[in-house]
């Protein structure tokens, strides 16, 4: 048996030990992956991530995940590279050795949205850029200046939002989540 089929064999097992059917969990990741790339995400980033999501550990290694959804380590490997850049997951050794574990945390979604916030700050300095650029008075600039507001807007609401979640999490499920 090889490391990596040993290594899917054992995260398979913790999870039958689980009480968890393989089929549905395999249905599951499937179905919510193919509705992330329905939203705009990468299929194979989706697939890993939406794996990591529903694994009881919230971390796999590039083989159980290979495994798991019967994929190359290359293909595992540009999902995860990309799921990092976006902060979606993490990357973590395993003690004692050169293996890393990719890790999704409770506070994924979060930490994305957050991610997006500095995303909308860059676009507004741009947009202010082209507002100033293109004139206030013209049909191009004011279709700019009004893209800055809602941007503008939206990253109003979006902090307020964030911290109305963090207190709300904390309520719900306590303050160790993580």
């Amino acid at each position: 048996m090889t490391e990596a089929s040993a290594a899917g064999s054992t995260a398979e097992s913790a999870e039958a030990g689980a009480g968890r059917d393989p089929e549905a969990v395999s249905r599951f990741v499937e179905g919510f992956a193919a509705q992330l790339v329905d939203a705009g995400m990468q299929r194979m980033a989706a697939r890993v991530f939406a794996a990591l999501l529903a694994s009881d550990a919230g971390a796999m290694s590039s083989a159980e995940l290979g495994e798991q959804l019967q994929v190359s380590p290359a293909a595992v490997s540009g999902a995860v590279r990309y799921l990092s850049q976006v902060h979606m997951v993490s990357r973590e050794r395993e003690p004692g050795s050169r293996r890393e574990r990719y890790r999704v945390h409770s506070d994924q979604w979060y930490e994305a949205l957050t991610n997006r916030d500095a995303v909308l700050k860059r676009w507004g300095q741009t947009l202010r850029v082209g507002v100033d650029s293109l004139g206030v008075d013209t049909p191009g600039g004011q279709r700019i200046a009004e893209t800055l507001a809602f941007f503008e807007y939206l990253e109003g609401e979006l902090t307020k939002l964030m911290d109305r979640w963090r207190e709300e999490r904390a309520r719900t499920f306590g303050q160790g989540q993580g």
